[in-house]
């Protein structure tokens, strides 16, 4: 009862304890900075989503600044009246979730394997992993490998050529070494256990950071991937949303040779709406990612720094 009472006493000389001046000058200054940070940093999404709303005459003449101008959904709703653009979203999200998770599962045995000293190929995988890094074979090449093991215009086309990434594989084994004492696995062989055990009870519970870190990775990435899919796809059902976007905004791009005095008009109007298709496309391949990241950014940041400053 009475450190309690002394706790609140404390509280309450620290509430009344006068600053100086030099004091309010510096909260002040720190204020001021983060709030300009703060502007800085939200103002390009602010301006992005404030164009997406805004009218294309009041984009094109530069009249959009913080909030939408004569706001309206004209973008969204050329977005959306593309039947393909749904199938686009259903192709991206399997394409993401089967990707993320088989890479995922790949990388953290992969860094689990390289984290064993035990190991005598480790050395030599390493250094072939690494080599990797800074030297691949091309696109003709890949291309070339792709169609003989039969995989154009597959969803195996899109996942297996980067199932493992090196560089999140070095950050998963560093993760592991660094945070799985060497201990839990003496005492999974005293138990009976072996490798598989260890990997399975004692690893993986502890690398959830990580495996968010990889997770997101891949996941990123697969979302946002166009390349592969512009190369060894052609059936445009199976085409992922980037594709399907970028499809629409070229189609609302105006060929300035053919122009003329009949349809001069229609053609402005298109171009108006090509400019704000850029804005509105931005949000619609977004809002999965922005929706996601906040769950698992904790994750994110503990495993990122754990293999970047411990590597």
């Amino acid at each position: 009862m009475l450190r309690s009472h002394e706790a609140a006493a404390a509280v309450r000389v620290r509430h009344h304890i006068r600053l100086s001046k030099g004091d309010r000058v510096y909260q002040g200054v720190v204020y001021a900075f983060l709030i300009l940070f703060i502007l800085f940093v939200s103002y390009p999404l602010l301006y992005v989503i404030s164009c997406s709303f805004s009218s294309p005459e009041a984009l094109v003449e530069g009249r959009v600044f913080f909030l939408p101008v004569e706001p309206g959904l004209q973008g969204y709703k050329a977005v959306f009246q593309n039947s393909q653009v749904w199938s686009g979203y259903l192709n991206s999200i399997i394409y993401s979730v089967s990707g993320t998770l088989i890479s995922t599962i790949v990388t953290i045995i992969g860094g689990y394997v390289l984290s064993r000293k035990e190991f005598k190929l480790r050395p030599l995988i390493t250094a072939i992993f690494t080599f990797t890094m800074f030297f691949n074979g091309g696109t003709m090449p890949t291309y070339l490998l792709i169609r003989d093991l039969h995989m154009l215009d597959t969803i195996w086309a899109i996942i297996l050529p980067g199932t493992f990434s090196v560089w999140l594989g070095i950050v998963a084994r560093t993760f592991i070494q660094s945070n799985v004492p060497e201990e839990l696995y003496e005492s999974v062989c005293l138990d009976g256990g072996d490798y598989f055990q260890h990997f399975i009870r004692i690893v993986l519970p502890l690398s959830k950071p990580v495996l968010a870190v990889l997770a997101l990775n891949f996941a990123t990435g697969h979302w946002n991937s166009y390349f592969s899919a512009m190369l060894y796809l052609s059936d445009p059902d199976k085409f992922p949303l980037q594709i399907i976007l970028r499809n629409i905004l070229i189609q609302n791009t105006v060929d300035y040779t053919s122009i003329s005095a009949v349809d001069v008009t229609s053609l402005v109007e298109k171009q108006y709406l090509a400019e704000l298709l850029k804005y509105s496309l931005i949000i619609v391949s977004s809002v999965p990612l922005l929706i996601v990241y906040p769950f698992i950014q904790k994750y994110f940041i503990k495993g990122i720094m754990v293999g970047s400053i411990k590597g």
